[in-house]
């Protein structure tokens, strides 16, 4: 049976845009958690599919959840979900809550998933964000990311309020990023961020794409992180890696040549100067430490 509203009371937003095939699941996910939010806001961002009507349903047993639907748009963008996501903050901004969840609508996860996350909060006054590793269509962020532990997936990040408000909540910027560029900031303000190795979410969804498809998603991955401001030395090892997975060597050269075509033509980066300085140090300390474990005289023995 589910405990009553939690003991750290908080709130989940979540927009949606033409989330029929996914959100029904995302939907008994959340009200089968061990610890139920004091409201979760769907926000409908424009769908021409059936995703209010499926969370429409739940709406009259479940009185914590309510769906605000936004106008039917053209355009879609990471920015738009920065819009829907504030739309659904105003709508809790006024209770009392310590922390605020940003939950994407194509997930699923165990019943005891967000009371795990809300006790880390409890235990570490200085955590800022929390998540856990994820899994998708062949690929794990548990093995296939070098992103590090103090970076929190967007599909589902969890914020102590106090943070979200110290960065202003999400940026909004069109061309992506807005998660990493959220969890940079908090750290930047001295909060802990940290992914959690012990639980994980199914992400039913491909990363980026719903909005790009095929090969034209490693185009844009490469673009992406440019203009969230990898580090080049990153970018060549992160290339390669990728070159040795689906789809085999192309994928890697469309992420470098797109990386590099933006970066010859100076595009203007999407994240603060500060917040890449930060971001690039820290890639290029993990690079080092895999360097280290990689060459280590353990390692050359087992090669030999």
């Amino acid at each position: 049976m589910n405990k009553d509203h939690a003991c750290v009371p908080y709130v989940l937003i979540t927009p949606a845009r033409n989330e029929a095939a996914f959100i029904e699941t995302t939907l008994e996910s959340v009200i089968h958690q061990t610890v139920l939010p004091l409201k979760w806001v769907i926000v409908n961002d424009g769908s021409m599919d059936a995703t209010a009507n499926i969370v429409s349903r739940y709406l009259a047993e479940y009185a914590w959840i309510e769906l605000v639907n936004l106008p039917v748009r053209r355009d879609r963008n990471f920015a738009a979900k920065v819009y829907a996501f504030n739309a659904g903050f105003e709508r809790v901004k006024n209770n009392r809550f310590e922390v605020i969840g940003n939950l994407d609508s194509d997930l699923s996860f165990e019943p005891d998933y967000l009371e795990f996350l809300l006790n880390k909060f409890q235990q570490d006054p200085h955590l800022g964000v929390a998540g856990t590793i994820f899994c998708e269509q062949g690929y794990s962020s548990a093995t296939d990311s070098f992103e590090g532990q103090n970076h929190v997936a967007g599909g589902c990040q969890l914020f102590r309020r106090e943070c979200f408000e110290a960065i202003g909540g999400y940026p909004t910027i069109k061309s992506g990023g807005i998660d990493l560029i959220a969890v940079l900031s908090a750290r930047a303000k001295g909060w802990e961020t940290r992914t959690f190795l012990d639980k994980s979410f199914i992400h039913h969804r491909g990363q980026g794409s719903a909005l790009h498809d095929g090969l034209g998603e490693r185009l844009h991955v490469g673009r992406k992180d440019y203009l969230i401001g990898n580090h080049p030395l990153w970018e060549i090892f992160r290339s390669a890696y990728q070159m040795t997975r689906k789809p085999y060597l192309i994928g890697g050269i469309l992420i470098l040549a797109a990386y590099s075509w933006n970066a010859f033509r100076r595009v203007e980066r999407s994240i603060p100067k500060e917040l890449m300085a930060l971001r690039r140090r820290e890639q290029l300390g993990r690079l080092k430490l895999v360097m280290q474990r990689r060459f280590s005289p353990r390692s050359v023995a087992s090669i030999n």
